[in-house]
């Protein structure tokens, strides 16, 4: 793995910017799928796990091999059901709250969306840097 993403930059950092890539191409995946599945009259919450799931085996994917460039394993694909497991609780949690403080606008179930998501995220990056693809 290279050592960030130029000359005396910490290999982390090339991490962040590859695993904020990968973020964005698995929100993106599961903004859809949450979309879809509303438009489909699915309930807001199963919509939501549907497109978590969708959105983690993305993610799962292409940061193993290109964020964090580590071989799978079942330790890491366990770790990782692990982490996202937990998340998935943190971020319908997030997703819960918001929908009830937030005031109603057309804006509101995509904010809702975004806050969890970004929680999510954070969450997700120290922990899979720290434990699950710690080379």
């Amino acid at each position: 793995m290279s050592g960030g993403t130029g000359p005396g930059r910490p290999e982390w950092v090339g991490q962040l910017v590859r695993f904020a890539a990968v973020g964005a191409v698995s929100a993106l995946v599961d903004l859809g799928v949450y979309t879809l599945g509303l438009h489909l009259g699915l309930p807001t919450y199963a919509a939501r796990a549907i497109s978590f799931a969708a959105g983690t085996t993305t993610a799962y994917v292409l940061n193993r091999r290109w964020a964090f460039g580590v071989s799978g394993g079942r330790r890491r694909a366990a770790s990782f059901a692990l982490l996202y497991g937990t998340t998935f609780v943190v971020i319908l949690a997030t997703n819960a709250l918001a929908l009830a403080t937030l005031p109603g606008s057309s804006w509101r179930v995509t904010l809702a969306w975004a806050l969890s998501q970004g929680l999510g995220t954070a969450v997700n990056f120290v922990v899979l840097r720290l434990v699950v693809f710690r080379a």
